[in-house]
This record gives structure tokens, sequence and C-alpha cells, in this order.
């Protein structure tokens, strides 16, 4: 199968980019009218090669002029080999270096130096003008490429640029096409009788004709009617191959230069991202926390506003980590470059990578965050897929998020998903989903069931034990409900718990000894008797020297029966006695129409001790309304 390449060039407006293009491929990059009246390139141009050695050269032409960098970065972002051009009769230019800037934050791995217009200038001057190219690119990654001298007009060098181009071309590696399919759109158009065209350099994964896509962010989804490589058609297009997808059921007014084409569902757009940044040694100034910045990604234009996670400002020449918080939505993947403008004075400061792109809003200053980070920074794929599984906690991971969090392959996501679970690392709640949870969650999960179930047979220990949907309610909203099930197996299997008709207890739990004192009946018959002035679990345990907390046991125990009522303070009323004193209350108040608090007290015959929690409690549970110092009836009570 022909390897494919993407070249992309980089340099001043007027230095000979594209007429080197045209050199090189006999086509002229500039399609618009007024780049051609002007004659200088403002959007971005493709076109092909076929090298000596039957590599196909994608080409992008990117513009030159300082207004038009933002679609310099579009275009760079997806390509293997750079050419820096730089005009021998100029020399290095502002836009030169901010080109190698953005090539260099990218991490573009190799490329060339094509010294243009040389049949314009003596010897001598493109001597000083090599010295000075040799010393602009001496800390980049450029410092060790060849340098070649070409024009245009006469054709000299060109051969020999052929020639080390198809050199440069053979030492770049392949893209996986095994990733998810992403085309960031760089160009969107219409073909009369086929609709919407969008074109880009597909960046990894593969798409075939027929299937259906999504445009994001927006969530569009279409067909595709027909894929062309190189004004060739077809059947599939794949990472590294520059692409033009004729998508039937999108308008092109629905599709902007940004967005991007997948599968529908593989990825989700996102407003916040995780980041490590570095800011160029040659800013002018340094990076305040907050800072509003423009951020290019893919083909990308977003505004950023940048929080430092560990410092409260990057000087030049710094890294750090950052949050970044988007004004609209973009697709991204953990080890995607981005680039940072300035929003004021428009100029590249830095770049970097992104390390999350689904985080939650980061606490500044913390040690956790940066180790976390630095993780996902340094660490393997394997490593940053385990800490986002650790993450989620109880609630687990599936697959289709997985894939959004890393930079891996489906297949090696699901290699290593296997591998730990057959380890005992993960624990496997959805195989269908592909639904994972850390064996550490789990194990703490079952500790906390077990001390619900303790602790449920302490307030009540007259009771059977507890039904399964009960306990569910008892544990933390996020935990999965095949996960609920796998655990209670495990525990009723393991001999842990007890499965009793619908009720769950522990083995060691038995309704029949909890109350062989029949000290259930004696409290129910001390309150009962204690009327509206009734003894505390204190008092009785006291009094019967009992344990207090096996007397205060039953009291929780007839609350939960309703035959006791608890109001604050920890007092307990019978239900009868209770019910009593409302019945009365209501009555008062219908012949008087209010109450105050002393004349509770005379109605109930009671210490303040009770009074105050008691009519408390009728407000709490709206019996009463305080209006003042009085109460009257609520609304709804009078009948």
């Amino acid at each position: 199968m022909m390897k494919h390449v993407v070249l992309g060039t980089a340099g001043h407006i007027d230095h000979g980019k594209t007429s080197l293009v045209k050199a090189l491929t006999g086509v002229d990059t500039d399609r618009l009218k007024e780049e051609k009246e002007r004659g200088i390139t403002i959007e971005l141009g493709f076109t092909f090669l076929d090298l000596p050695s039957g590599i196909r050269l994608g080409i992008v032409d990117v513009p030159g002029h300082e207004r038009f960098v933002k679609h310099m970065v579009a275009g760079a972002w997806g390509i293997d080999l750079v050419a820096l051009v730089i005009a021998a009769d100029e020399g290095v230019m502002p836009q030169t270096r901010e080109h190698l800037d953005i090539c260099t934050i990218l991490r573009v791995k190799n490329g060339l130096i094509i010294l243009t217009k040389v049949d314009l200038v003596e010897l001598e001057l493109l001597e000083l003008v090599e010295e000075e190219v040799t010393d602009a690119v001496k800390h980049t990654f450029l410092k060790d490429a060849p340098i070649l001298t070409v024009s245009s007009t006469t054709g000299q060098g060109i051969p020999e640029l052929l020639s080390v181009l198809d050199d440069l071309s053979k030492e770049v590696e392949e893209r996986s096409s095994e990733g998810l399919f992403r085309l960031p759109v760089d160009r969107v158009f219409i073909i009369k009788g086929f609709g919407s065209v969008v074109t880009g350099t597909v960046v990894s994964g593969r798409i075939t004709l027929g299937e259906t896509v999504e445009v994001l962010p927006s969530g569009r989804e279409g067909k595709i009617r027909n894929i062309q490589v190189h004004n060739q058609s077809v059947e599939m297009a794949e990472a590294g191959q520059r692409a033009a997808i004729n998508i039937q059921g999108v308008e092109s007014a629905q599709i902007n230069r940004g967005d991007v084409i997948t599968r529908p569902h593989t990825l989700t757009p996102t407003k916040m991202i995780d980041a490590y940044l570095e800011y160029l040694p040659g800013a002018a100034r340094p990076l305040r926390n907050r800072t509003i910045q423009r951020f290019h990604i893919g083909t990308n234009l977003a505004t950023a506003s940048i929080y430092l996670l560990d410092r409260e400002e990057l000087s030049p020449g710094e890294g750090g980590f950052v949050q970044l918080r988007l004004d609209r939505p973009v697709v991204a993947l953990p080890q995607d470059r981005f680039v940072i403008r300035g929003s004021s004075v428009i100029q590249t400061c830095g770049g970097g990578v992104v390390l999350d792109t689904h985080p939650e809003r980061r606490k500044r200053f913390s040690q956790a965050v940066v180790s976390e980070l630095t993780l996902l920074r340094d660490g393997t794929g394997e490593e940053a897929l385990h800490q986002h599984i650790l993450r989620s906690g109880i609630g687990g991971m599936v697959l289709e998020d997985l894939l959004k969090r890393v930079a891996l392959s489906p297949h090696e996501v699901q290699a290593i998903l296997r591998e730990r679970v057959e380890k005992g690392d993960l624990l496997l709640i959805d195989p269908e989903k592909l639904k994972v949870v850390d064996l550490s969650q789990y194990r703490e999960l079952k500790e906390t069931v077990l001390d619900q179930l303790k602790e449920f047979h302490g307030k009540c220990p007259m009771k059977s034990g507890l039904a399964k949907e009960e306990l569910r309610t008892k544990l933390p909203a996020d935990a999965d409900i095949k996960l609920f099930q796998i655990l209670i197996n495990d525990l009723i299997q393991s001999g842990k718990i007890v499965l009793e008709k619908d009720k769950l207890r522990l083995p060691e739990h038995r309704v029949s000894s909890s109350d062989e004192k029949g000290l259930v009946k004696k409290v129910e018959e001390a309150i009962l008797n204690g009327g509206l002035q009734p003894p505390s679990f204190r008092e009785l345990s006291e009094a019967w020297s009992e344990k207090e907390e096996g007397i205060q046991a039953i009291f929780e125990h007839l609350v939960h029966e309703g035959t006791l009522v608890k109001i604050k303070g920890g007092i307990f009323f019978h239900r009868a006695a209770f019910e009593k004193l409302k019945e009365n209350l209501i009555h008062f108040l219908k012949k008087n129409k209010e109450i105050t608090t002393p004349q509770f007290k005379e109605m109930t015959g009671i210490s303040r001790k009770y009074a105050i929690p008691l009519i408390e409690y009728f407000d709490q549970i709206k019996v009463t309304l305080r209006l003042g110092d009085k109460r009257v009836l609520r609304a709804g009570k009078e009948s």
C-alpha cells in the first residue's frame, strides 16, 4: 500500500512558498480571486506530489501574513514534515520565527530549510543569510535539518529538493489507523449535484465509503457519499492522508472550519481541558492566572481563560499545569498539541499538550492535583487509564468513556482492561459495555455494606434484616446497580451476610436472642406510663442496670416500628400520648385561635424541658405556625 506523508510550508509573507509548491508540482495553490489579485496567500492551499520512491507527499501551503497565522496553525496541525521557506534576499523575518515557534510547539519532528529566490542575490549575501538561518534554528528541532538553495523561477535546486524530500519522507513513521477516526475540517465547500464537501488531514483512525459520520461539536450526522484522496476516488481514507469527504444529509452552512468529523458517539466536545502549558522564552511578559488568550487546537480557534494550577504566574521560558476554560466547545484527546496566542497583541506566546479533556474544576495549589496531572503527562497510557478508573470510584467507567480520556486505540484499551480483570486489579461489572471498577473501590463498598447492616441491627435489633432496595439507598448514589448485585451475591456466597426471605442480615444477628429479658415490652410500658414526661433511655438503663446502648437501640427500634415518636433533644414519647396531645392542641386552637408557650405548658401540665421541644416539633410537622411569640393552626388542619 502507498505510504502517505504530509508536508507543510512555513515562513514569512512573500518568501516564495506558493511559487515553490508550483515549481515542485505544477499546481498554483492560490485558488481565490483575491489571492491572485493581491499576490499573497490568504487561505490554506493543498496539492500533492509523487516522490521518486513512490511515496505520495501531500502538501499544505500556509499563508505567511501575520493576519492569517490562525490559518497557518490550522494547516500545520496534521503535518509530518515542515519546509521552512526563507527568501534569500530578505533573510529571517518575524513570521519566520513565529511559524518556527508554532511548529516547535506542535512537536513537528522533522523538516528542512529552503532558501528561495537565490537567483536574486550574490553568493556573499547568500552565505550571510545561511549563517543567520543556522543561528535562528540552532535551539530548535531544525538545528540539524538540511538547508537547500532554490529558485522557483529558474528551477535551480529543485531536483536536489525532490531528492531530500524523498529521503526525509522515508524516515517518517506512518500514523496508526487503529485510533478513533478524526478529521479536523480546514475547508468546506459545495459541489453541484453532490452537496457538502469537507477537507482535512485524517489525524487518526480510518473511515470507509457509506459510513455514517458525526460533525462535532454540533452533533449533526450524515452519510459518506464519496471519498477522495489527492483527487482520486477511494473506498477508504486513513490516518496521515489528506482527504475530501462528501457528506450527504448535512448542509455546508452547518459545517465550519474547526469542526471535527468523527464516527457517531465516539467523541464528546468539551469546554474545559487540563493541560501542561509551555510559555515561550520570547514572550513579552509573565502569564498571570486567569489570563485570557486565543486557543488553537486542530483547525479550531477558541478563547481560553487560563487557570494556573501550581503557581501564581508563568515566567517566559517556564512550564506549568493549567486548566483551560473555553468560550466554545472543542474536540480534543489527550496528547493533542495546542497553541496559545495573545488576545490583545496577537502573537504566539506558548502552547502545550492536552492531559485530560473532561476534568472536574481543579483546586489550585493542590499536591494531589499536581501528582495526578504529572502522571497523565509523564506516565504510560496504561497508567493514565488506571488513574481515570480509580477517580471514577464505585461509579466505574465504560470503554466508550475511557477512549475519550487516554491516547490509546480501542484495541489497546480493551487488551489492558481484560488483562487487569484477569489479574484481579479490576472488576468487570458490565461485559457488554466493558464497564470496570477498581477492585480497591469494590472492597471499600463491601465494608460500607457490612457497616450499614451493623448499624441497622444496632438501631433495630428486633427487625430480622434490611430489604435489598433499602440497603441500596444507604449507599453512595453513584454506586452502579449491577455492581451492587455482584457485591450482594459475593457477600452471600462468602457467608458474610445472610439472605432470609427478602431481608439481608449479618450472620450473628438473631431476633430471638435480642430480647431475652423482654426489654422491648418494658421500655414501651415505661414510656406509655410516663405520658408527656417520659423517662429517657439513660434513666431506664440506670434504673434497670442495663447497658445504655442496648436500651437506646430499643428506643430506636420502637421509633422505626412507629410505637414511639422521637423529637428534638433525644426525647421520646409514646405514639398514643403524642396523638392525644395533638388532638387536644388542635381542639384548643380551633376554639381560641392562638396559643402561647405558657398556655401550652398550662394545658399540658408539663415542665419547660418537655414543653419547648414539643411545641417546636408541632411547628416542624406543620401542625402549628409560629407568629412572633404565638402559634396558630396551620391552614388545612382546621377540619
